[in-house]
């Protein structure tokens, strides 16, 4: 009697047992199919458009004067332009020496880094072979000269006409030019600057397989290709393995190298022009030397503020990205509104906004 009891009792635990675990499954499941159910949207909600302020903070006051210092007809005043042409052409000689030749730097003279003063040069027979041999700017004025910065101001401005018919155009930092981009920044490209660092950051400092680097400049054509290799120390080998790669694989495109001695003269004139900064911008570099070159210089992409100044829109820092510069290295605001001031003088001519 006994015996039969307990196997009752236990034949109900076991029953039991299994009803919960039946049960146990059961809520595991409901639970688990509801939360694979998407949750009811709500409708979206119109965004209310972004006041100025909050987009650039303290800028719209900055910017409003700038158009108001913009919106002025401009007219090129040849007395201005021919006084500060001759100005930066006596201090800093750019028609001769922005660029080393073999001309204007022999085998066993030093070069002085522009970056790093107490570091020093000699140049050997193998470094002189990598010079032009002649200076690459013809015994001649442009009449015409577009620089091209990259800032995103140029993000549907369609000024790739306009940039292309420009005699001389000068881009900077090897900017992509294709899929898309052409009809708002051009095409056509006759110098385009290389900071080393692209090398080092893009193709592996150029230590290991070289032809995607070689093929990235088939864009430019057989532009002139010019490297800032003796700023700082670290950038004379990836410089010069850049030009025996574009050597090597028989590129049309034609390395050439700043002069350090030209960039440094360019600092202090600079300088003399009230501008303070760690380096001067590539873009006013080459706005400076196209100053030289050409009698007419038109320069786009060049703003540096993160609305645009008709519409205050919130732009990206370039065209093609958003990536930051080193704001403790260039002073981009300070070099715009000197430039802003040539553009009142007629000396040059910014474009800002859509062409």
């Amino acid at each position: 009697m006994r015996g039969q009891l307990l196997k009752s009792l236990f034949s109900v635990v076991i029953t039991l047992l299994c009803l919960g675990s039946l049960l146990t499954t059961l809520i595991w499941y409901m639970f688990d199919h509801n939360s694979n159910v998407e949750p009811r949207k709500l409708p979206p909600q119109k965004k209310s458009a972004p006041q100025p302020s909050e987009l650039c903070k303290g800028c719209k006051e900055v910017i409003d004067k700038v158009v108001e210092r913009y919106s002025q007809t401009w007219k090129k005043q040849d007395d201005n332009y021919q006084k500060f042409r001759a100005q930066l052409g006596s201090r800093c000689h750019g028609f001769d020496k922005a660029i080393i030749t073999q001309a204007n730097t022999a085998v066993g003279s030093k070069l002085v880094y522009d970056g790093e003063k107490k570091r020093t040069l000699q140049v050997t027979p193998e470094i002189f072979s990598t010079f032009a041999r002649e200076r690459p700017f013809p015994n001649k004025t442009w009449d015409t000269c577009a620089v091209v910065g990259n800032g995103g101001i140029l993000t549907n401005s369609g000024c790739g006409k306009m940039i292309d018919s420009a005699q001389f155009v000068i881009r900077c930092n090897l900017p992509p030019l294709e899929n898309g981009y052409e009809k708002h920044v051009g095409i056509k490209t006759d110098l385009v600057t290389a900071n080393p660092s692209i090398f080092l950051e893009k193709y592996g400092a150029l230590m290991g397989r070289r032809r995607p680097f070689v093929e990235s400049l088939r864009t430019y054509g057989n532009s002139l290709l010019l490297i800032p290799a003796f700023s700082y120390g670290h950038n004379t080998p990836v410089s010069l393995r850049a030009v025996y790669a574009i050597e090597d694989f028989e590129s049309p495109t034609r390395p050439i190298f700043f002069n350090p001695e030209y960039l440094q003269s360019l600092a202090v004139f600079w300088r003399s022009q009230g501008l303070r900064a760690v380096r001067l911008s590539t873009g006013i570099i080459m706005a400076s030397l196209a100053l030289e070159l050409c009698a007419n210089v038109h320069l786009y992409g060049f703003w540096p503020f993160g609305n645009h100044p008709h519409g205050l829109q919130a732009l990206t820092n370039h065209y093609y990205d958003d990536r930051q510069t080193k704001t403790k290295f260039h002073a981009m605001p300070a070099e715009f509104d000197l430039l802003l001031r040539l553009h009142s003088q007629g000396v040059l001519r910014l474009h800002l906004g859509d062409c």
